[in-house]
């Protein structure tokens, strides 16, 4: 992993500002203010991987961006990755590409539940689990996930309750966004189990499952490895797992993503949602900058991972001397879950004091109920530029 650092530059800030970023040019209009370190929304502070800088410079070369086909060999990036990455052999006749993670729980709530069904999420949780199922008419059914002195579980009883409740679907995050919960072989068998007695569909989100820490001597407590459910899984249960390129190699706005299943009559259901949506993957840059970093990225991800993991430490580290913070280190992605309770602040006035911190963070409270009086905090910053915002937590909420 040292070796790869070098080549890369993780460490130089790249202005982003004037470039439409949501997170840097919205400020003003999030926070009041365009005087706040950013730290909300979910995408790193770091340049895409030279290969996919290159592949899309190479496109916009050539003068005529027509209409576009998916190309075999982006099918085969992505299978290439999985079985390299998670051991996990995925058949490219089960591979569709989709315009997004985001869209894809739309889509699977539109195709495996009709209005009025009720559909599974695990608060707290991202914000678009909530929205997919409550602006399509369906009946949002919630299994807070249990706060532990080792992180956060699953409360499998009342998931069973949900079950025979009779819902129809659950949304899973794996790993877990925004508590960065990388979850045990274990506990997605019994996930597997239970959903077949009840005949649960699962819609698996693994955006974040190349962002997992690996340990570095085998004594981390805080490491888990990422096993795809899909893995444990029968061909014909019915699952549907979405994988994108976007979180692991910082190109979310190219907008596209994938979907893995074996189960011919869920595949169908979704390919025929989104047919009737008249949405296009066909975008040449979208289709160039996946192709590139699933081929071509492993080398720039190591050593970005290098760097995350030295970022959620020192994150830690500043939580952990902290009187009134509290947070479990996630095992996977780039976001703290930081527990801001102790301060005894409403949800506005909690936001207000990292604001006046000079810090923009996403509000707990956004992500359901069980999300009061939290906050999320995206470390995916140069090391230099962290640095500087952990300096400003001894004075916050004291």
């Amino acid at each position: 992993m040292g070796t790869h650092r070098l080549s890369f530059d993780f460490d130089t800030p790249v202005d982003r500002t004037g470039s439409h970023s949501e997170k840097y040019d919205l400020r003003r209009a999030r926070f009041g203010t365009d005087s706040v370190t950013p730290l909300w929304v979910a995408d790193m502070d770091f340049a895409a991987p030279p290969e996919v800088q290159a592949a899309l410079t190479a496109r916009a070369a050539h003068p005529v961006y027509g209409y576009t086909c998916v190309p075999d060999s982006a099918t085969q990036a992505l299978c290439g990755w999985l079985a390299r990455r998670h051991g996990w052999t995925v058949d490219s006749d089960t591979v569709r590409l989709a315009p997004g993670v985001v869209p894809t729980l739309y889509a699977a709530v539109a195709a495996f539940t009709e209005p009025g069904d009720a559909v599974i999420v695990q608060p707290p949780i991202y914000p678009p689990f909530f929205q997919a199922v409550q602006r399509q008419g369906r009946v949002l059914m919630e299994n807070p996930l249990r706060e532990g002195l080792d992180g956060y579980g699953i409360d499998f009883d009342h998931l069973e309750d949900c079950a025979r409740r009779g819902a129809r679907l659950l949304l899973f995050c794996s790993p877990h966004n925004p508590v960065g919960r990388v979850w045990t072989r274990a506990e997605l068998t019994d996930l597997l189990l239970l959903a077949r007695r009840h005949g649960l569909t699962i819609l698996c989100d693994e955006i974040h499952a190349d962002l997992v820490y690996a340990a570095a001597d085998g004594a981390d407590s805080h490491v888990q490895t990422h096993t795809p459910l899909a893995c444990l899984a029968d061909a014909d249960d019915p699952l549907l797992t979405a994988v994108a390129p976007s979180k692991t190699f910082n190109i979310p706005g190219l907008g596209l993503s994938a979907t893995v299943s074996t189960h011919a009559a869920v595949a169908r259901r979704l390919a025929n949602t989104f047919a009737r949506t008249g949405v296009s993957v066909g975008n040449p840059f979208s289709l160039a900058g996946f192709e590139a970093a699933y081929a071509h990225g492993e080398a720039w991800l190591d050593a970005c991972l290098g760097v995350l993991r030295a970022n959620r430490d020192a994150v830690m580290a500043a939580v952990e001397a902290h009187p009134r913070l509290r947070a479990h280190a996630p095992q996977g992605s780039y976001l703290a879950w930081l527990d801001c309770r102790a301060a005894g602040l409403d949800d506005t006035q909690l936001q207000r004091a990292w604001v006046e911190a000079g810090l923009g963070l996403s509000p707990g409270v956004g992500f359901g109920a069980a999300g009061s009086g939290f906050m999320r905090l995206n470390f995916a910053v140069p090391p230099s530029q962290l640095r500087s915002c952990l300096s400003q937590l001894p004075q916050l909420l004291g």
